[in-house]
């Protein structure tokens, strides 16, 4: 398929306390930051190989000097454009972060989903070729990523409550109410408890994400 839509990573700087604080409760927020650092590693892994370097961006929150892996995270962004988010709540900094990305398709993704690869990007991409934005839900009630052709059709989702589980049928409403037709696309599951994590990690056990999480033990899940 072409590649001339690009790819926007909007992602917090995994720091202890900051990031995974619902799985942190279960493994200590250090480990639940590393596993963040790796999902995080994972998608950008995945972004650049669906579009290349110069066609990724990243809506970054903190500084990853600070972050857990800084150096891998670092390195995996060579060629990526990057920029700060702005905006008060998560669904004003995803409006701000499409604007800020300027014209021409994008398809965008979080740091939550490290299972997502380079296919399943391109297939939220070639469902841009039958409506104006594409909408791919996540088993908890949100949406791993929202495709857009025009990211000023990202305004109307500002206002949506995020982090819901009505957060899917909310931005894709919005959407449709600013007059974008929504298309759909295969669902994920988001990585924000320890039951989560493994499941993700036994059905895809070649990522960084699995491997980090193996690391800390089969099955603890205990808080601490």
């Amino acid at each position: 398929m072409s590649r001339l839509h690009r790819v926007l990573v909007l992602a917090k700087a995994p720091v202890p306390g900051r990031v995974k604080t619902r799985l942190g409760a279960a493994v200590g927020m250090a480990a639940a930051a590393d596993l963040a650092a790796a999902a995080l590693l994972d998608t950008l892994v995945a972004a650049t190989a669906a579009v290349g370097a110069g066609r990724c961006l990243l809506a970054l929150e903190g500084d990853l000097r600070a972050a857990h892996r800084a150096a891998d995270l670092v390195a995996a962004l060579r060629g990526w454009r990057s920029y700060p988010q702005r905006g008060e709540g998560l669904g004003q900094r995803i409006a701000a972060a499409h604007a800020d990305a300027g014209p021409g398709p994008v398809v965008q993704i979080g740091m939550d989903t490290p299972q997502v690869g380079a296919a399943d990007l391109d297939g939220v991409a070639a469902a841009l070729a039958g409506a104006p934005a594409v909408l791919a839900p996540a088993a908890d009630g949100g949406w791993w990523a929202l495709g857009l052709r025009d990211p000023a059709d990202a305004a109307a989702v500002a206002s949506v409550p995020m982090s819901t589980a009505t957060t899917h049928d909310d931005t894709r409403r919005a959407l449709e109410a600013a007059g974008s037709a929504v298309a759909g696309a295969p669902a994920f599951t988001d990585v924000d408890t320890a039951e989560e994590a493994a499941a993700v990690a036994a059905r895809w056990p070649h990522l960084h994400f699995s491997r980090a999480w193996r690391a800390l033990g089969a099955g603890d899940v205990s808080p601490r």
